[in-house]
């Protein structure tokens, strides 16, 4: 028997840096499933990203292996390099990291800025409601991430487009790559919306301003073209990020801390808030002085304070978006998958549910006392909310100070694989520049300060994300490439899993659809102001 060449795709990669393994099959059983390739992809949301990029390996005869590193792999060159200390076997990358350490990854990819505007979400469904919704987008999440496992048993492949590419061939990957663009562009907006709402109130509070000034150093559309021209982009022009694994930790324990805080204040913030409550910064809120007030203004201050379990109205439209863009972490299942020390689809099942039950006690727990301090009173990003008790308070300043230096530190990172996704569509063949690596990274900038200038709040951009890639990435992706990807012979057309797995894809269609809609109507009506404008 002639010994056959060295496979090599004939199609360009999204990502930078791929590694390909293959080897001749051993014995026919195995002939069907052994993989093709797999790759590590980098495309993933809410600033969370693979840590493996591995080096090309291409077979030759018998088992052994040569390491060829591909030379138009220089944008993410040393991005995120490891030194390997074993040689992957031929069906997978020889994973290190632990349960424990996977389910932190994990968490760390689903935690992201969609927690600040749970409460938001609460206010205008009720608890009863938001929670059966965030069960359910919880439960639903934790299934669509067991077809992605399923799917990528049975093809031996890693990661989310190629997953894609393996279903629909070329127009599966860039669907699959288009939406985690897109969802990368609306974890980087969010983050600096966040940057242009807090960071004035940051400086108000540093320089005690009182009253309020039209000075540009407390203009927040001023100071996110400043921080994003002085720190951002630098570090986005830098060929590797060595903070990134610290940024990622510190990112979840600002949020933890964001946590901490809300219910903390939940018990030390008076409802109805005083009408002076934001004029003033050492008075305490508990020592507020009784007036005498006539019997209706008392009346409609109970029934403000009163918590509604039960609620439907327009702005409720924005609530599944919001949740599904909170829960975006599909992408990142595969790789972490592939770094999972002792490796099984059990185990890895296992990290996903713990991960999302971890996250979904967070989120409720931030929805429910953020909810309880505010009421309808709060806004579309909670922590702006606290403004309007006290602008001065040294707890929620220093959480101010901490998720800004957190999101500050994430952009950058959730930029980089969305330019190489970039150059990869574009210019796959060219070697490195540095001026299309600046300009790429430049005009990305350009168009999210744009865009987040321009936005009214941050619901919008929480409910365009929500409602388009994040219905993509969890419900329609995993199922239609389930559907493809799992042999008729394993499991025919008319299977129960299969049937599972279309209406899975049809729930997300219409989840989609309704939440496009509603949003619509809710813009050309002009009530989406009410969300809480800053």
């Amino acid at each position: 028997m002639s010994e056959s060449p060295p496979w090599k795709s004939p199609f360009p990669q999204i990502s930078d840096c791929i590694g390909v393994r293959a080897s001749a099959p051993r014995g026919g059983a195995r002939a069907m499933e052994a993989p093709v390739q797999t790759e590590m992809v980098e495309l993933v949301p809410n600033g969370k990203h693979s840590e493996g990029l591995l080096p090309v390996v291409t077979p030759t005869a018998g088992n052994q292996r040569v390491e060829s590193p591909r030379r138009s792999c220089v944008e993410g060159e040393g991005f995120l390099q490891k030194s390997p200390s074993k040689e992957p076997h031929f069906t997978d990358f020889e994973g290190k990291t632990s349960f424990g350490m996977s389910v932190f990854n994990l968490s760390n990819a689903i935690m992201g800025s969609g927690i600040l505007g749970l409460a938001y979400a609460m206010a205008n469904t009720g608890i009863i409601l938001f929670l059966f919704l965030l069960t359910a987008i919880a439960l639903l999440s934790s299934y669509s991430i067991h077809l992605l496992l399923k799917s990528s048993g049975i093809v031996g492949i890693r990661a989310y487009e190629q997953l894609g590419y393996r279903a629909f061939g070329m127009p599966g990957k860039l669907a699959a790559a288009l939406a985690i663009t897109l969802q990368n562009i609306g974890a980087m907006s969010s983050y600096l919306y966040i940057i242009k709402s807090e960071l004035p109130l940051v400086i108000r509070a540093f320089l005690n301003l009182q009253d309020h000034t039209s000075d540009w150093y407390v203009n927040g559309n001023y100071l996110v073209i400043l921080v994003s021209v002085i720190v951002i982009l630098p570090l986005a022009l830098m060929r590797q990020l060595g903070y990134l694994g610290y940024s990622s930790g510190f990112s979840l324990s600002c949020m933890v801390f964001f946590l901490i805080a809300v219910i903390y204040k939940k018990f030390h913030v008076p409802c109805p808030l005083p009408p002076n409550s934001n004029t003033t910064g050492n008075v305490s809120l508990t020592e507020v002085i009784k007036e005498e007030v006539p019997l209706e203004v008392e009346t409609e201050a109970a029934a403000f304070c009163t918590p509604s379990y039960f609620t439907l109205n327009i702005q409720t439209a924005y609530t599944i978006p919001i949740m599904a863009f909170a829960f975006v972490c599909h992408p990142e299942v595969l790789p972490i998958y592939t770094e999972l020390k002792d490796p099984s689809k059990r185990k890895m099942q296992h990290i996903s549910n713990l991960s999302i039950a971890v996250m979904y006690v967070m989120y409720f727990l931030a929805a429910l006392f953020g909810y309880l301090t505010f009421y309808d009173g709060v806004e579309s990003e909670l922590l702006h909310t606290y403004n309007k008790v006290d602008p001065f308070d040294v707890l929620i300043l220093c959480v101010r100070v901490a998720v800004l230096t957190a999101v500050t530190l994430t952009v950058p990172i959730v930029l980089f694989p969305v330019r190489r996704a970039i150059q990869q569509m574009l210019f796959q063949s060219q070697e490195f520049s540095w001026l299309r690596h600046t300009l790429i990274a430049t005009s990305l900038l350009i168009c999210i300060n744009l865009l987040v200038i321009f936005a009214p709040t941050i619901l919008g951009i929480f409910g365009i994300i929500g409602a388009t890639s994040a219905p993509c990435l969890i419900f329609i992706f995993p199922a239609i490439f389930y559907f493809r990807i799992v042999p008729t012979e394993k499991e025919p057309a008319r299977s129960t899993p299969k049937i599972l797995a279309l209406c899975f894809a049809v729930l997300g269609l219409l989840l989609m659809t309704m939440s496009m809609s509603f949003i619509i109507i809710d813009w050309v009506s002009g009530t989406g102001h009410h969300g809480g404008s800053h």
